[in-house]
């Protein structure tokens, strides 16, 4: 008995040394198994990169209330969980704690960080109760200071986090340019671009209908939906910025659509010599697609005016993007309110490399000459026959200047190698056309691919969201259909008669064994 419970004694050491030994080793070690697609629950390399070249240790004090109802227990949870992440390939330069900021100096001390109080509703006892509660990280870095105020949107978290230590732990921001003077759009107007934008630049006006020239340390210029034509004077400062190896989105409207009256004008922006020497057209039409969002319209019915939501085929949904691009190859969709076409015929005539971002869907068609866009127009296969028409694309190589032997005789008359992004639509980004996160996140990448700062678009770019479905014809719509409805009921009538023939099978069995 005595060497029996000495064996039972060991054995349940041995177990508990098991135990506190994998215990151990999963503090140091942090592993997660990650199904999705685009790896939506992992760190991704541009994280673990920026985590793990740290020089020094960032603290990040996580204030949480404890005891918040679901949706908000879920955030505490997830923020650990990403934290933990990072702490694993941080190499020691990362601490963190979670503070339950309760009653007055706690709240205090939340409020002094930057953390802002939340509202949320509790059901307690049957009574529907508000409560304050926080959900706020502040990150610490040498003498600098990051606040994420509310941790609300968790599929943007790891973007959230590691654009926060970035700020943290560079030097300066980069310079991003914008054109004025043309009817353009303010980026500061833009409040949601703003929002995203600001924090990781320096955002600044380039009025070049005075000629002002373009800064040496602009890291990319952005010319966003002007409205009226370009000087020579104006196409030549972007011009020589292009030529000193700087970089430039051109995010055209070529028709003035809109969409109230349904009417559509082309806009003469004095802008196609230059882009047919650096190798893209935006043409004169508009793209009409199948896979497109709705539009609310008032139709009248037995006396009765009511609102409905109809297909808008000028207000494209794209879904097929480069997959070899970090721009848009984890984007889901993008709306495209009235895009026009683009050409690239000229890029290789320039020796210059054109790259297409976005493609309109397989059954797409192009409108050209008068613009009349009615909502309830039925098309023929003839109108929706092209498929894969372009409406983004990035032109790379080294570019040779649009006023070689033109007055102002250009003073470079050769780029190094750069870029250019040329989209046939200049309002995607704005406030009213932002119902698809992917847009956004798209203007986003092209800046950060611009500025040469691409490891954040991998961060950004991961999302959640459920791609758009794929387009089918009437008659395979009508074969599903048909099918979900008799499948089933024929499949057990099927199964029905398998059992019954086998009982009558095992019954005539039985009965010539007992005769």
């Amino acid at each position: 008995m005595k060497d029996r419970k000495i064996q039972i004694l060991v054995r349940l050491a041995v177990v508990a040394g098991i135990l506190i030994l994998v215990n151990f080793i999963s503090i140091r070690l942090f592993g997660r198994l990650d199904l999705t697609s685009q790896g939506v629950y992992t760190l991704s390399e541009a994280s673990k990169k920026l985590i793990g070249s740290l020089d020094d240790r960032v603290t990040v004090k996580a204030y949480f209330t404890e005891e918040l109802p679901s949706p908000y227990n879920n955030n505490r949870r997830a923020v650990l969980d990403i934290l933990n992440e990072y702490k694993a390939f941080a190499k020691g330069n990362l601490q963190y704690e979670f503070i339950n900021p309760q009653g007055e100096k706690g709240e205090e001390d939340a409020q002094r960080q930057g953390v802002a109080p939340v509202e949320v509703q509790v059901v307690n006892e049957d009574k529907l109760e508000v409560k304050r509660g926080y959900l706020g990280l502040v990150m610490l870095f040498e003498d600098r200071k990051e606040v994420i105020p509310v941790v609300q949107n968790l599929s943007s978290l790891e973007y959230d986090i590691s654009s926060a230590m970035k700020r943290l732990t560079s030097k300066a921001k980069k310079k991003i340019g914008y054109t004025t003077g043309h009817g353009e759009s303010d980026l500061s107007t833009l409040h949601q671009a703003y929002q995203v934008l600001a924090p990781q630049y320096d955002l600044l006006p380039v009025d070049l209908s005075k000629g002002e020239p373009v800064q040496n340390d602009v890291a990319a210029l952005l010319v966003i939906s002007p409205q009226t034509r370009f000087q020579d004077s104006a196409k030549y400062q972007i011009d020589q910025f292009l030529m000193r190896g700087g970089k430039v989105a051109f995010l055209l409207n070529r028709i003035n659509a809109n969409l109230q009256n349904r009417t559509g004008q082309p806009l003469d922006l004095g802008l196609d010599a230059l882009l047919r020497q650096y190798g893209a057209r935006v043409n004169p039409d508009l793209v009409r697609d199948v896979q497109c969002a709705n539009i609310s319209v008032m139709q009248q019915q037995g006396g009765m005016t009511f609102q409905s939501q109809v297909p808008f085929p000028y207000i494209p949904i794209a879904s097929d993007f480069n997959p070899n691009n970090p721009i848009v190859k984890d984007l889901q969709s993008i709306v495209f309110p009235f895009v026009s076409s683009i050409d690239t015929g000229s890029a290789s005539a320039q020796g210059l490399k054109a790259e297409v971002l976005i493609r309109s869907s397989k059954r797409s068609g192009r409108q050209t000459g008068f613009f009349m866009m009615d909502p309830f127009q039925r098309y023929t296969p003839a109108d929706l026959a092209e498929s894969g028409i372009p409406l983004g694309i990035m032109v790379n190589g080294s570019f040779k200047s649009s006023f070689v032997g033109k007055q102002p005789a250009p003073v470079l008359t050769a780029s190094p190698e750069t870029r250019i992004i040329v989209i046939g639509d200049g309002d995607f980004m704005k406030d009213e056309f932002l119902g698809s996160r992917g847009n956004i996140t798209f203007f986003a990448n092209i800046i950060d691919y611009l500025a040469d700062d691409a490891g954040l678009i991998t961060i950004r770019s991961k999302n959640v969201a459920t791609p758009p479905l794929d387009q089918v014809s009437d008659g395979s719509k009508k074969i599903i259909k048909y099918t979900n409805l008799i499948g089933p009921p024929l499949l057990i009538v099927v199964y029905g008669l398998f059992r019954w023939r086998r009982r009558v099978a095992f019954k005539k069995l039985m009965e010539a064994q007992l005769s």
